[in-house]
């Protein structure tokens, strides 16, 4: 949770990719959500933090020592762009945000070879979503993520694909789907984790 913005967005995902962690994986998993602020020094004991929004980003001070703190300290983000537009107003104001803290060329692309992609699942770049190509956001399918690499291993994985609007659904209607979409988020958690 983060002051500016609107942080509470795809309220079902965090569910649903729990119990694909639960389906899929032998990862000991708390079944219950925990929304931590990011100015709470508590936020620095999570093993994955997930941030996601489609307004304006602007840290408090607290916030932005504590984002570093846990990035530079071996913490995971996964950073969803929820506009899905590489020129929107949060992709502009949480990138300006992440070079402000970590220089202006932290973040780059990842090849579609990074091991986040194959990490549990085999996939051959980021799965696209359904959500990309739906006149709201910038019309592109994006074929990459961005990262910042903090001594040789990705600390903050960032899309602009709103793959958290594709997984905001609830887990019991994963039955319909030809393919389960979650698996990508059990990948980066599973490559955050290390495991």
């Amino acid at each position: 949770m983060y002051e500016s913005g609107d942080w509470d967005v795809d309220i079902r995902m965090p569910s649903n990719v729990l119990n694909s962690l639960v389906e899929y994986t032998t990862l000991r998993v708390d079944p219950v959500e925990r929304v931590i602020a990011l100015s709470d020094a508590k936020m620095l004991e999570a093993p994955f933090c997930y941030l996601a929004g489609h307004k304006l980003v602007q840290f408090t001070p607290a916030e932005r020592k504590n984002f570093e703190r846990y990035v530079r300290g071996g913490g995971f983000v996964f950073v969803d762009d929820c506009n899905h537009d590489i020129d929107g107003l949060f992709a502009k104001s949480f990138e300006a945000e992440l070079a402000r803290i970590f220089g202006p060329k932290a973040l780059k692309k990842i090849p579609n070879n990074h091991p986040v992609y194959s990490s549990f699942f085999q996939f051959d770049g980021p799965p696209n979503t359904g959500n990309e190509l739906n006149g709201w956001g910038d019309d592109l399918v994006h074929d990459y993520l961005k990262a910042i690499d903090i001594n040789g291993r990705v600390r903050v994985l960032y899309s602009n694909k709103d793959y958290g609007c594709e997984w905001d659904y609830d887990f019991r209607n994963k039955r319909w789907l030809v393919v389960d979409n979650t698996r990508f988020a059990v990948n980066i958690i599973q490559y955050a984790l290390g495991a």
